[in-house]
Formats: structure tokens, C-alpha cells, sequence
């Protein structure tokens, strides 16, 4: 069977051409040049542009010298009509200090007297809110500083919907005194503090500044300081900034903090704290569960693009990374092929316009030490160039006997501001993960059950000592054009190698146990020379915002192409058995060859997609959108000098609704399709059709604590269709008619309960069960997949005081009972494990002692197999112990 290649690429091409035309022709986006809009804001390059111009309001700077402002008049807060509103980008935020505080400048594109603003007191805070404006800063959409100056305790800019901005000034005492003024510059929101209003119940005689010529001192924050545990805002979801209680869809984010506070090096660490299953074993990829489905299959993204779907995943590094977003349910209808359950988006660290420089160390047991650099800074005198670099080296043993691990990475970033309107930015990393083994876990019975010959130690190995060693580079690109305060362009472009050295020596792979319980069979595999996993993917995307009538848009057209080869060799050799209770290592022996393969795989996939996320009132939103794709394999059998070819189409609908019946709760439901491509026939010689999902969706968000605590309730029906079961007329045949159906609630609280108490907390439920196959019975829970699994991490910072600084962190893991084979005849037990850490943070210097299952309890993280005399389990991590000593310069 041949069926008709795909020439993906060219159609890609001649999409996003067509698209771009298209609007261009509507006369939507101006096309020339001499027509996009250069403003003084500038969009994109986030520069200071001062003229010395005496304002009409007068708002002195510390030394008693003019503000350069230009055109400066006093707001009137008369609101725009409605009609005539429009979204105005905020392109930056400033904080300035003052001789009466401080003042915070919206820079946007336009006349700021455009921005309607809706002010009032919310007990020691001054909020606004802008109803008709939107923060695009260039690394992320929400800004947030601590203590800019005495009596302000913190100055926050966040979106709070698609439509609203708010800016929060909270006092340490008192709500602050704002004045609000027009400049060229922007919005200014002139602050008096109670320190300088004479408002405090006993005034502080304040010595005058000995430096009277010296320049303003000027707080200019151009990236966001640390959002905390709640971050507001993703582009996963809608591959646009979107606040998370517009999203008709579940979507958590792991921010930095966390990844920090835990002490977190790998993907499946930090997946445990948002309701995921994972599965993390020495010498292998992360794996993870999501609402009962396994969601590894091409479900890594990094930054948008398609990142470790092809594996690799060991190799990764977290330390260039900014954030974790998770998008719950089907993705595909942005991202094309994707598993049920859900994807994940590794958000790299964004150059800063500021320098900034840090260090860390931290040792712990285990012989494990590890050190990290995080650089970053302007390249430039105008700083329309900055650039990120991070570096981190790992090595560390095992509780495993004979285990060693070595990984180190690099990863850089440039960013380049063309101009006010278009901006360019490269990414690349390169990461070497070297393990003296690959661990084959261990036997059921002497571990999971008991074994008359006594139990097997945790630290038992039962494989080859060898090596195996796991290269990855990664290059990206995004191209980012705002062709006026409404349209834009983005082109992206990444793409992924992942090298594994052949290990000529080969892996003991266990087989089964023997009847006397001692001897243990194995098979010898061999990787015959280097193998490659290479993807690339392209992305092109059009953003518009424009109204019908009383319906205003959120629109987004884009394609995208991906390509990957896949090539390697491997042998099978019957060998040597080993004794677990006193194994003999070094006589693997060559063994006899009983299988081999030489094969390549190329795949191709082209995805032309559109959403329309419409307001149809100020408190009801649709978003709905659609996705068709093409896909292409080619599978080269090496030694047969054979090649079949499988082609297949899938169209990926969402449809949701949201409903805010008041600014702070997000009422939803959906409906969404993921799809899998499939490769194979049938006995007849029909390819397979893809694997198809289908999601029903809905929930309750909720933003309290003025937006700084985040709950979320969901309640999900997931439906996986086309799975491959036996073939019953045809031996050794398959056919796609399985389904299996996942019902469940989740539970989600994230973000700060006080000041310096901050919660990262989930529940989740899920009853994945087989609802159509030919082989297992009907009603049988889906093998791998807990019911239950809960978190909880919580750390408390002191805030003030002589203690200022001090903290403490307590973090439970639980997981329910899971199946280990599809009959449901064996499961591995429930844990509940303890973390723990204290912290001090003071100034540029800070401290942590963190502790990873506290109780040293003993729990399986998985196994694999049908019977127990053919499964093999894993254990989790024992009580592990590290201290970490951090510096920003």
C-alpha cells in the first residue's frame, strides 16, 4: 500500500503567504511600511524616552528637577462610550520615585487620553481599573515590584480579562493619594505616599539627600519580577496571552517559585504538584498520566514549538526554564497531534532588559553536587538587544547501586527590538546527560510480594554496568510583527536532535523470574551505533482584534508544518541469567542473537487552524475554533530493504463558553477532539485510522484575594477511540475499534493566602476504564492510572521583623492504588509522601535545606508487566537531602 505523499512544506509556504495577502487585501493590516505606526511608546523596544518640557501638574523628582514630560494635562474621568472603544496595547511599565513617592507610567502606542479609567480604595490600596486596554509586555503580561519606595508596600499591572487591565497600588499603612496625568510617554499615576502626605500617626524627620545634583533615581522594571505561585496569565491554551479565567479549558502554570522552593531538576517532579501520575526512574525519560490517559507522545512543548516528543526528556535541564504551563484535555486543535489527556509547555527564560546575574550551589547526599549561572542584560546602549545566558552542571549518584549521573547544559538567548514594532528573538541550548546505567528496576516478588528467599535490597541492580549517553540540541527562532495596535504576525521555527551513543556492551534486560525465586532471566540489548531523533516545526500565526456590531474578536489564523527522522539499530541476545539475592556482575556474555532491526521512520504533518475568541458582552465569551491536518509516515526497514508509507486526515474542533457572572469567578463548559496518527494495517491492507479523543468540559475559576489566590473546579468526560486491539479472525492482526472512556473531578488552589504564605494545592479524580475491546474486559480500569492523587506544598516566608527573611516549606504527595497489568489482576499500593524545607532570603543572598521524602518511606513509582513473575517494579527516591546557597549579583 502506497498511498499519496504529502508535500507539507510548500503548502505551509503557501498558506501563510495566502493568509497574510488576505488581510492585507482588506485593507486590516497596513502593509507598507511608510503605514505601520511608530509611536514614542514604543512597542516593542521597551526604551526610556525623555524631553524636558514643563508639565501643567508638577511632579518632582528627588533632586527637585523637572520631570521631562511634554504635553502633560490633567485626566478627566469621564468614560469613553462604548462604541468608540477600543484595546490599547500597554507596550511597558515604569516606576519612578518622586520627592512624593513614587509614579507608575503605562507607555502605550497611542494617545494615553484614550485609556477610560475606573479608579477606587480598597482599604490601604488605590486600584484601577482600564477597561479597555491590555499589558503586551515583551516577557510576560503582568508586572509586579515590592517596596519601590517607603510607605508603598507593592505596585502591581495585571490583566484581569481580555478587555481590562488593573493597576494596584497598596500601601503599607494607608491607601496612597494618585493623581493621574497625560504624557507623551504614557499614563502617569502620580503616588503620594502616607510618608509624604503627612497621613502617619508620628512623622519621620527625614535627613535631605547630600547628592542635590545627583540625577532622578529612576526604578525602571522592563521584565516582571517574580510573579509568586499565581501567575494570570498563558499563551498555551490560546497561543495568545490570555488571562486563565477566560479559558474555557483547565490550564495550570508551575511558575519559577515553585521550581525554586522545590529544589525541582526534572519534568516529573514538578508535574506531581497539579493532580499528574509521574514516573521518574534513573536513565530514562520522564513519563506522566493526565486525567487517567498517558500523555508522553508528542505532548512536550517548548515554548509553543513541539519540543521532547521524540524523547530526550532525560536530557533535559530545567534551569532555563521560566515556567511549566499544563493545558489539560485535547490540544489539538492548536497543536495538532496530541494525546487525550493533555500537554505540556516548557516556557524558556526570556532575555531581560536589565542586568541581572546569579549563582547557586547546592550539595546533598548521594555524592550530589550541582551548580548553576543565570546571566542576562542589555547588549546595547538603548537596550533594543539583550540576551540570556544560563549554564548548570549536574553530578550525582543513586540510592541505586553502581549508579552515576553526569548532565550539564547550556542555553543562550538573544532578543533584538528592530524597531517599535518587531522584534526578533533566538533561543538554543545543548545538554549532555551520561549515566553509568540504565536502570531495569526490579522483580515483583521479592519487592511488591513477598519471596521466600527474604526481600530484595532497594539498591539491588540487576542489569549491565555500562553507559549510555544522551546528547540534545535545540535551536528557535520567533519572529514577532505588530502591524498596528490590532494585528500582528509571529513566525516561529525550532528544531530538536537528540543523539544517543551506541553502547556496544548492551543492557541485561529482565525477563522473568524462575521458579526457585532467585534466578532471574535476562536478555541482552544491544544499540548498534549511534541513533538520532530529529524534529523540526514551523509556525506561523496572525492575531487580530477587531468588532462586529457589539462582538468584539480575538482572532487567530496560523499553519504549521513539523518534519522528524528517526533512525537507529538494535539487537536482541539470549544470555546470562543473575542471581538477585547474590548477583555476579561483568558475565552478560555475548549471548546468541534472537531478533535485530535497521530502520528510519520520517514523518510529516501539515496543520492549518483558526479560533475566534468572541465577547459577546462584557461577562460572556465563546471562543470557538477548528483544525485540520495532514499527516505523513514513511517506515524503512533497513535489513528488508522494504518501505511502506501511511497517510491520514483529521479535522480537531473546541467549542466553549464563559461566563463571569462578577469580575472574580469564570464560570465554563467545553467540547474538544484530540487526534494520534497510527501506523500499520489491518489483515485486509487498510491503514489504520488515527486515534481519536473527545472531552466534555466544565468548571468554575475563581481570582480572590485581589487576584493573588487562584481556585479551580473542574468536571471532565474523556473518550479515547480507534485504539488498536486484537484482531479476532486474524492472528497476529490488530484493528482499531478499541475505546476507553475517563471520568473524573479535579481541584485546584493555587497562590498567596497572606503575606509570605503561599500554596500550591491539588485533587484529582479520574476512573479510566475499557469500554470496547476485543482482548480485555469490558470495565477494566486502564492499567498505569491512580483514581486518586492529591498535593499539597505550601511555604511561609517571614515578612518583617527580626526574622525577616526566614521560611519554611511542607509539601504531601499522594497517590492512589494503580493497576499494573490490563487484566486487573495485581496493582502497586498507595503512598503518601513527605517533603519538606527551610529557607532564608535576604537581600541578594539566600539559603535553602530541602528535603525529598522526609519519612524515608518506601513506595513504587510504577512496574511493568502481566504477570508477577514477568513484572519489574520501580521504587521512588528514599529520603533525599540537599542544601543550596544562591547569590544575585
Amino acid at each position: 500500500m502506497k498511498p499519496r505523499r504529502l508535500n507539507c512544506f510548500s503548502w505551509h509556504l503557501l498558506l501563510t503567504s495566502s493568509i497574510v495577502s488576505v488581510i492585507g487585501s482588506l485593507n486590516v493590516i497596513p502593509i507598507l511600511a511608510a503605514e505601520i505606526p511608530v509611536s514614542k511608546g514604543q512597542l516593542l523596544a521597551q526604551q526610556t524616552i525623555t524631553k524636558s518640557v514643563a508639565p501643567i501638574r508638577e511632579i518632582r523628582s528627588l533632586n527637585q528637577i523637572e520631570h521631562p514630560f511634554t504635553n502633560t494635562q490633567k485626566l478627566v474621568q469621564l468614560p469613553i462610550p462604548t462604541d468608540q472603544a477600543q484595546v490599547i496595547p500597554v507596550t511597558g511599565v515604569k516606576v519612578n520615585s518622586t520627592d512624593k513617592g513614587l509614579e507608575v507610567i503605562l507607555e502605550t502606542t497611542v494617545n494615553s487620553d484614550k485609556l477610560q479609567v475606573t479608579p477606587k480604595t480598597e482599604g490601604n490600596s488605590y486600584v484601577a481599573d482600564i477597561p479597555n486596554a491590555q499589558l503586551h509586555l515583551t516577557n510576560g503580561n503582568t508586572f509586579r515590584q515590592s517596596k519601590p519606595v517607603p510607605g508603598i508596600a507593592e505596585v502591581n499591572v495585571t490583566n484581569i480579562d481580555t478587555n481590562t487591565l488593573r493597576v494596584t497600588v497598596m500601601g503599607e499603612a494607608l491607601a496612597p493619594t494618585v493623581e493621574l496625568f497625560n504624557s507623551d510617554e504614557g499614563l502617569v499615576f502620580g503616588v503620594s505616599t502616607t510618608a509624604t502626605t503627612g497621613q502617619q500617626p508620628t512623622p519621620v524627620q527625614q535627613k535631605p539627600s547630600s547628592s542635590e545634583n545627583q540625577a532622578p533615581i529612576e526604578l525602571e522594571v522592563i521584565a516582571p519580577p517574580d510573579t509568586g505561585y499565581n501567575p494570570t496569565n498563558t499563551s498555551v491554551a490560546t497561543r495568545t496571552n490570555t488571562p486563565l479565567r477566560d479559558i474555557p479549558q483547565t490550564v495550570n502554570v508551575i511558575p519559577q517559585q515553585v521550581i525554586k522552593d522545590q529544589h525541582i531538576l526534572y519534568i516529573g517532579d514538578a508535574l506531581k504538584n497539579v493532580g499528574a501520575s509521574t514516573e521518574r526512574y534513573p536513565g530514562s525519560q520522564d513519563r506522566f498520566i493526565i486525567r487517567g490517559f498517558n500523555s508522553s507522545f508528542g505532548n512536550i512543548l517548548i515554548d509553543g514549538l513541539r519540543g521532547f516528543s521524540l524523547g530526550g526528556s532525560a536530557a533535559l535541564n530545567l534551569n532555563n526554564i521560566e515556567q511549566i504551563d499544563v493545558l489539560r484535555g485535547p490540544a489539538s486543535v492548536l497543536y495538532g497531534r496530541a494525546g487525550l489527556g493533555g500537554i505540556v509547555n516548557l516556557v524558556t527564560k526570556p532575555p531581560l532588559k536589565d542586568p541581572y546575574y546569579a549563582a547557586d550551589f547546592s550539595v546533598g547526599n548521594y555524592n550530589s553536587y550541582r551548580g548553576s549561572l543565570d546571566f542576562s542584560g542589555p547588549l546595547t546602549t538603548n537596550k533594543n538587544v539583550s540576551y540570556r545566558l544560563n549554564a548548570s552542571y549536574l553530578n550525582s549518584d543513586s540510592f541505586i547501586d553502581f549508579y552515576n549521573e553526569e548532565r550539564y547544559q547550556f542555553a543562550g538567548a538573544l532578543s533584538w527590538d528592530i524597531d517599535p514594532n518587531t522584534k526578533l528573538t533566538f533561543n538554543g541550548s545543548y545538554g549532555d546527560y551520561n549515566s553509568s546505567l540504565a536502570n531495569e528496576g526490579l522483580p515483583a516478588i521479592g519487592t511488591l510480594y513477598l519471596n521466600p528467599n527474604g526481600k530484595v535490597p532497594i539498591s539491588r541492580y540487576i542489569g549491565q554496568v555500562g553507559t549510555t549517553d544522551t546528547i540534545t540540541t535545540r535551536l528557535s527562532y520567533k519572529l514577532e510583527h505588530r502591524f498596528n495596535e490590532n494585528w500582528s504576525i509571529e513566525n516561529a521555527f525550532g528544531a530538536l536532535i537528540v543523539k544517543s551513543i551506541g553502547n556496544p556492551i548492551g543492557r541485561g534486560v529482565p525477563i522473568e523470574l524462575q521458579p526457585d525465586n532467585e534466578t532471574l532471566t535476562r536478555r541482552r540489548f544491544v544499540q548498534a551505533g549511534d541513533s538520532f531523533q530529529n524534529g523540526y516545526d514551523l509556525n506561523t500565526l496572525v492575531t487580530g482584534r477587531f468588532k462586529t456590531g457589539s462582538l468584539e474578536h480575538q482572532l487567530i489564523v496560523g499553519t504549521e508544518y513539523g518534519w522528524s527522522f528517526v533512525n537507529g539499530a538494535n539487537q536482541n541476545f539470549t544470555t546470562n541469567s543473575i542471581n538477585i539475592f547474590n548477583p555476579v556482575y561483568g558475565q552478560l556474555g555475548n549471548g546468541t542473537l534472537s531478533g535485530e532491526s535497521k530502520y528510519s521512520t520520517i514523518a510529516d504533518n501539515l496543520g492549518v487552524y483558526a479560533q475566534d475568541l468572541i465577547a459577546l458582552s462584557q461577562n460572556l465569551k465563546l471562543v470557538l475554533g477548528g483544525r485540520y491536518d495532514w499527516t505523513g509516515d514513511t517506515d524503512r526497514d533497513k535489513l528488508a530493504l522494504t518501505s511502506t508509507e501511511f497517510s491520514s486526515q483529521a479535522f480537531s474542533p473546541r467549542v466553549g463558553i464563559v461566563y463571569q457572572p462578577i469580575k472574580p469567578i469564570s464560570l465554563y463548559a467545553s467540547y474538544a477532539r484530540s487526534f494520534i496518527p497510527q501506523t500499520g494495517v489491518t489483515a485486509t491492507g487498510q491503514a489504520f485510522q488515527p486515534q481519536r479523543g473527545t472531552q466534555y468540559e466544565v468548571g468554575a475559576k475563581a481570582d480572590l484575594l485581589g487576584d493573588k489566590l487562584s481556585i479551580d473546579l473542574a468536571l471532565f468526560d474523556l473518550t479515547q477511540s480507534n485504539i488498536l486491539t486484537n484482531d479476532p479472525n486474524n492472528s497476529g492482526f490488530a484493528i482499531p475499534v478499541g475505546e476507553a472512556n475517563s471520568k473524573g473531578v479535579e481541584l485546584f488552589v493555587t497562590g498567596e493566602i497572606s503575606p509570605g504564605l503561599n500554596v500550591i494545592a491539588s485533587y484529582a479524580y479520574a476512573d479510566p476504564r475499557v469500554t470496547e475491546d476485543n482482548s480485555i474486559p469490558v470495565g477494566k480500569q486502564l492499567p498505569g492510572a491512580a483514581q486518586n492523587i492529591a498535593s499539597l506544598w505550601t511555604t511561609y516566608i517571614i515578612p518583617k521583623g527580626n526574622l525577616k527573611g526566614f521560611g519554611a516549606g511542607l509539601g504531601l504527595y499522594y497517590v492512589g492504588d494503580r493497576f499494573v497489568d490490563s487484566a486487573n489482576t495485581f496493582k502497586l499500593p498507595s503512598y503518601l509522601r513527605t517533603d519538606a524545607a527551610l529557607f532564608y532570603r535576604q537581600g541578594k543572598f539566600d539559603a535553602a535545606l530541602n528535603f525529598q521524602n522526609l519519612f524515608d518511606l518506601n513506595y513504587f513509582e510504577t512496574a511493568f508487566g502481566s504477570t508477577p513473575t514477568d513484572t519489574t517494579v520501580y521504587y521512588g527516591y528514599p529520603f533525599t537531602v540537599n542544601f543550596t546557597l544562591g547569590w544575585k549579583f
